[in-house]
């Protein structure tokens, strides 16, 4: 596949089956102890992202919580891509101007010229040689919180305290197979069986979410960890992709009371909702999944102004950052344009 979202190049949907993804990932770590080959370093490395994909917009997120920006460049691919790899569209030239490579394959290449798996973000790269040094996408979000900390700016929250660790890990899992992946089970379902096993379990999960968050702010503590991290990136893309595009519509995830509370309230606090591109974000699905929309018609609505409406999810306690402080606002080079 050339993203998490799925498909070999030839379609994103095989006849018959149930979706599975591909979970074979480059492991290798970049710790403060370096035993991987990979130390951290501030400067060395570049986080290359497309605020599309849900699995990268985690990255983005917990660089801006943490205050990585400065230790860690950031390359950004544009919403759409071909069979072959992420391209940066975007750059003058369609060149990254740091790796100054067209394709983010050239990376995975630069690695293994024989790398014949996706070519997926979020990946961490070795600027001094132009190698992925991991696509490992929920140990790159780890890693930052519990490797990189040396690099953090002050006041940046525990995104993965130690005594919720296995909470937290308890949750994102379950959150994971039915949310996460499970929008993509009901999108790239081969099959009429498929399809209404992948709904029901996406849906007896939300439902699981909505009562759990009807009285507490957070998923794990009363704090913002990697768990609320990684369930926001789905939530953020629910209505405007997955509802339509993927057939996840018993519901809008605005019906949803404690659901709709909870993912404004992260979209207003600082790091969240200053990462969502909305026009990226539709302009991928619709456009790259021609086997689900063959006309590649980009939906103009829904409104995306809801997202800024009062939550009122203060009433139940909690602080966002805990000891820590808000993050200050995005680099202007890396600022997502107003309702883009």
């Amino acid at each position: 596949m050339n993203e998490h979202s799925g498909g070999d190049g030839d379609g994103y949907v095989t006849p018959g089956a149930e979706y599975n993804r591909d979970t074979h990932y480059i492991t290798t770590r970049i710790t403060a102890d370096g035993r991987d080959g990979y130390p951290v370093e501030a400067g060395r490395y570049r986080l290359v992202a497309a605020r599309a994909c849900p699995w990268a917009n985690r990255a983005l997120i917990v660089r801006r919580l943490l205050g990585l920006e400065d230790a860690l460049s950031l390359g950004l691919c544009g919403p759409t891509h071909d069979e072959r790899s992420w391209t940066f569209d975007l750059d003058p030239d369609g060149l990254d101007p740091v790796l100054q490579i067209p394709r983010l394959q050239d990376a995975y290449f630069a690695r293994d010229p024989e790398y014949s798996r996706g070519i997926t973000v979020p990946a961490v790269v070795d600027v001094p040689t132009g190698r992925v040094v991991t696509n490992d996408y929920p140990q790159i979000t780890l890693d930052f919180a519990t490797e990189w900390t040396a690099l953090h700016r002050d006041g940046a929250p525990d995104l993965y305290p130690e005594p919720l660790r296995d909470e937290i890990d308890e949750v994102a899992e379950l959150v994971y197979q039915d949310v996460n992946n499970g929008v993509y089970r009901c999108g790239f379902a081969g099959s009429q069986r498929a399809y209404d096993r992948a709904f029901d379990r996406l849906f007896a999960r939300l439902d699981w979410l909505e009562e759990r968050l009807t009285s507490r702010r957070y998923l794990v503590g009363e704090t913002i960890t990697e768990a609320d991290v990684r369930l926001f990136t789905t939530l953020a893309r629910f209505d405007a992709v997955y509802h339509g595009h993927f057939k996840c519509n018993r519901n809008l995830l605005a019906s949803m009371p404690a659901l709709w509370g909870y993912a404004r309230d992260l979209f207003q606090t600082p790091g969240f909702g200053d990462t969502i591109d909305f026009g990226q974000i539709k302009q991928h699905y619709y456009i790259v999944h021609t086997d689900i929309n063959p006309t590649q018609i980009v939906p103009k609505g829904p409104d995306p102004s809801g997202w800024l409406t009062p939550h009122g999810r203060e009433e139940l306690g909690g602080t966002p950052f805990g000891a820590g402080t808000p993050p200050p606002p995005p680099r202007a080079r890396e600022a997502v344009p107003a309702w883009a």
